[in-house]
């Protein structure tokens, strides 16, 4: 797993770079701006998840990389905006200084802004699939970044600091703001691979139980982690006062519904075979992960 993942990271760093280079980006700071968050680094998960599941339906999703482009701008736009001041407020993401802190916050928004409406032209550029189906992406991605998805998400978890929410309350708040952009990957790297509807569901319920056990980890390693392995500082949702799966149950309870989730998305593959074990073996990682 880890090889084909290394593989794909370096596809994707190559794209990346190459779908900024293309662009008529009118101010250099901008550029740069651009390109000292997106080419950070990270796991480039979201877009080797659409590959991936572009892979599991019988298709290849090496073919896919201007839509995964797509996913990772739009990713990278969120965390540029969730570490600014009014957000989150952090200092480092990924071991470097945020990127309000290199360039300040106006350019810092405008970097996120440009990488989100950059993200529907790169989709754009996707070749060898049919109309209707890159329609239908766009759809998906765009509801997952907006008011459905990630934003709706976001408003969620800022009215939700210094408040104790319930476990129902704080599964909403993250299956938007963290969960709708997996949700999309699997999904639009299922329908350009042409899934089936039985596939396509499948996906779908595994793309749901992937983000729940994704977040649930995520908190926990924002207490037990540390920053050289995240590329984040930890404690960041203590300082913030916000409730996660630890600080409403407990340590172990966390670890105990991150097994239990991941279980559920390993049943929800049980339709496909070998062509899904790089999705099984992804998921199972998951709970033992570092960062």
């Amino acid at each position: 797993m880890k090889e084909l993942w290394r593989n794909r990271q370096e596809l994707i760093e190559r794209a990346l770079r190459d779908e900024l280079a293309k662009t008529d980006i009118l101010d250099n700071t901008l550029r740069e701006a651009m390109e000292y968050s997106l080419m950070a680094g990270g796991k480039r998960l979201r877009p080797i998840l659409l590959m991936a599941a572009a892979d599991a339906v019988g298709s290849d999703g090496t073919k896919l990389l201007p839509a995964a482009c797509a996913l990772e701008m739009i990713h990278t736009y969120s965390l540029i905006h969730d570490d600014l001041p009014a957000m989150d407020n952090d200092d480092y993401r990924r071991g470097k200084l945020t990127n309000h802190k290199v360039y300040g916050d106006g350019i810092a928004i405008l970097a996120g802004d440009a990488l989100l409406t950059l993200a529907f032209t790169v989709l754009l550029r996707q070749k060898d699939v049919p109309d209707a189906s890159l329609l239908r992406v766009v759809d998906e991605i765009s509801r997952a970044a907006g008011a459905e998805g990630m934003v709706g998400g976001q408003v969620l978890d800022l009215q939700a600091e210094n408040k104790t929410i319930s476990l129902d309350e704080l599964r909403r708040v993250h299956m938007g703001k963290t969960g709708a952009l997996f949700h999309a990957a699997l999904r639009s790297g299922a329908i350009l691979g042409g899934a089936s509807e039985q596939q396509l569901a499948a996906l779908t319920a595994y793309a749901d139980h992937f983000g729940l056990a994704f977040q649930i980890t995520d908190d926990i390693l924002d207490v037990v982690g540390n920053a050289e392995d995240i590329g984040k500082p930890v404690g960041s949702d203590e300082k913030n006062h916000k409730s996660t799966y630890v600080t409403l149950t407990s340590l172990s309870a966390a670890q105990e519904l991150a097994r239990r989730t991941v279980d559920e998305a390993l049943a929800a593959l049980a339709v496909f075979g070998s062509e899904a074990s790089f999705l099984r073996e992804l998921v199972s990682y998951l709970v033992n992960r570092k960062q």
